[in-house]
């Protein structure tokens, strides 16, 4: 419909080649673009995103550099298209919860979905303090809106477990949205894998009982 809308108009008679050329072509930009954020996305997981470089994105995917930047004009571009990603499979994990099942229980399931990401090498690391990317990530509204739409969740669900007991009233809401957050980068199931003690859902395990039960020891 697109392409006939804006082509010259044209007989019913006539051949609908150049139209399938037109998908054909998007389809494969469109793979090769899903291509580098996957790419992106696993080496920004493993180096991080000071270390990740552009000539490493295109290595991996196979393009040369300057068909990479076709697609994304900036290290700080692939890196947001990386963390759109993300969002977008959180937003689909939520949905895919329970209606039904207790605030607390959303928000573990939640917390335990974004540790078996970090565990998989599947979570993309970002530096806290970097002001072009902080400036493309604002800037890009498939992040935001996403972003928004995930806390507005999450936040609701803190609120309600509050209001039941189930976490501490006390503590403001947003702290515990951003302690939940701060689990997806979470350094401690690095360190406790190395030592090769535990599986990985045993880790998730034990990191999500000193994050919703803290360190004090319970009364039998």
């Amino acid at each position: 419909m697109i392409t006939r809308t804006l082509a010259s108009p044209v007989s019913p008679s006539a051949p609908a080649e150049p139209a399938l050329k037109v998908s054909f072509k998007a389809h494969m930009l469109a793979v090769r673009e899903d291509a580098i954020v996957q790419a992106v996305n696993r080496l920004l997981s493993e180096k991080g995103f000071d270390l990740m470089t552009v000539d490493q994105v295109a290595a991996e995917v196979g393009i040369a550099k300057a068909s990479l930047y076709k697609h994304f004009p900036s290290k700080e571009d692939l890196a947001a298209a990386a963390m759109v990603r993300v969002v977008g499979r959180a937003q689909a994990f939520l949905e895919g919860l329970p209606a039904q099942a207790r605030p607390l229980d959303q928000l573990k399931a939640m917390v335990r979905w974004m540790m078996a990401l970090q565990l998989a090498g599947e979570m993309p690391s970002l530096p806290h303090h970097n002001s072009s990317l902080r400036t493309t990530l604002i800037n890009n509204k498939a992040y935001v809106d996403g972003l928004m739409q995930v806390s507005d969740q999450l936040g609701g669900w803190i609120e309600q477990a509050q209001q039941d007991g189930s976490l501490n009233p006390t503590l403001p809401p947003l702290l515990v949205l951003y302690t939940l957050y701060a689990r997806a980068c979470d350094p401690v199931l690095e360190f406790l894998k190395a030592g090769g003690q535990h599986s990985d859902q045993e880790l998730v395990e034990l990191v999500v009982r000193t994050c919703f039960e803290g360190l004090n020891a319970r009364p039998a």
